[in-house]
């Protein structure tokens, strides 16, 4: 039929079976869902992706000012605190261990290089395991790390070896290993009053808290427990952190996880242990229904 002439033509209603045009703001709503959807990670992503951080991350913390006198007055506090709370261990740990060559060495080595091996081991096992799960969990040691940075700037503290008129021994020096950065002939390419937050703390017990909750072997589940209660007796013993640091480790975690929780609406051991790359059978999943149909398989 024709229309006639000065009358606008009746726009055809969509026919049954045919959607309607979404508006753009559902279309922005949707990317942004999608962002936050588990994914499969891409291997050379996530390389230069923590390379790189890493790297900004030793360059901040090592261009953080070296603050030695607010820095000593900080540890003479932490550890004024300490005495009032009864809980002033660390130089009685400190001088026990380093009785023991063996043990104390076998420390030195521990902490140089454990903090780097088994996270880096986790990161791989989750990556090839946990693919949905590697995004969130791996933001969290990022904000962690990150938040840890802000301490190192606003609050200065030599660790226990450094301290004005302290009994502590550093083990590293007495022994000639090298287990620390700020330590022996490292010394100058570290900054040594940035004990406070301790991520030798904050990224061991991200790894133990991750294997406990996504691992299936109990072995497996009670060294994850151990390795960040191992860490904690050893940065103790070697005289490279107050026990308070370990707490300011555990706050910033906390900060990790939350950021996490925010961005995916689930904690990562809930998320999806599989997601495709777009392409599989398995689409990308909203954080509310991928929780509740894989949230609670293992490795």
């Amino acid at each position: 039929m024709k229309t006639q002439e000065g009358r606008t033509a009746a726009t055809a209603a969509p026919t049954l079976g045919e959607a309607a045009p979404e508006p753009e703001r559902n279309s922005a709503s949707t990317r942004f869902r999608s962002m936050r959807s588990p994914r499969r990670p891409r291997l050379w992503f996530e390389i230069l992706l923590i390379a790189v951080s890493y790297w900004l991350y030793s360059l901040v913390r090592n261009a953080v000012p070296e603050q030695r006198a607010a820095a000593l007055r900080n540890a003479d506090w932490i550890w004024s605190a300490e005495k009032t709370m009864g809980l002033a261990f660390e130089e009685t740990v400190n001088r026990t261990v380093n009785s023991v060559t063996w043990l104390v060495v076998s420390m030195n080595y521990y902490y140089a290089t454990l903090h780097f091996v088994v996270t880096i081991g986790v990161l791989v096992w989750l990556f090839r395991r946990h693919p949905g799960r590697y995004a969130a969990t791996r933001l969290v040691l990022f904000a962690t790390t990150g938040v840890a940075l802000l301490g190192y700037y606003l609050y200065p503290l030599a660790p226990p070896r450094l301290m004005n008129g302290g009994n502590f021994i550093d083990t590293v020096l007495l022994h000639q290993t090298w287990g620390s950065m700020a330590s022996g002939n490292f010394k100058n390419m570290s900054n040594q009053y940035a004990a406070m937050p301790s991520m030798h703390i904050g990224w061991s017990l991200w790894c133990g808290l991750t294997i406990f909750a996504l691992a299936s072997a109990p072995w497996a589940r009670i060294l994850g427990l151990l390795y960040p209660t191992a860490t904690l007796i050893v940065i103790v013993a070697t005289a490279n952190h107050f026990w308070l640091d370990a707490v300011g480790g555990i706050t910033c975690l906390t900060f990790g996880y939350a950021v996490s929780y925010a961005w995916y609406g689930s904690l990562p051991h809930r998320l999806p242990k599989l997601v495709s790359s777009g392409r599989g059978r398995l689409g990308a999943l909203s954080p509310g229904a991928a929780a509740a149909r894989t949230g609670s398989s293992r490795a």
